[in-house]
């Protein structure tokens, strides 16, 4: 798993969530004691499992 910050974490959580409480389909056999939209978008993102991916922008060089 690529490593995020805190912030890419919960905006993916965030994003994948709604995605699952919306009918998405879940992309890993989720556990049965998992059954809230959050606790099975954070599972996805432990397994390594959420189809979406972070862009950081890249540093600009300053020319003197």
């Amino acid at each position: 798993m690529e490593e995020y910050t805190k912030y890419e974490k919960a905006r993916i959580v965030g994003a994948r969530t709604l995605q699952i409480a919306m009918g998405a389909p879940v992309l890993v056999k989720v556990p049965s004691d998992l059954v809230d939209s959050i606790d099975i978008a954070k599972y996805e993102l432990e397994q390594g499992a959420t189809p979406l991916s972070v862009v950081r922008p890249k540093p600009r060089k300053i020319e003197k």
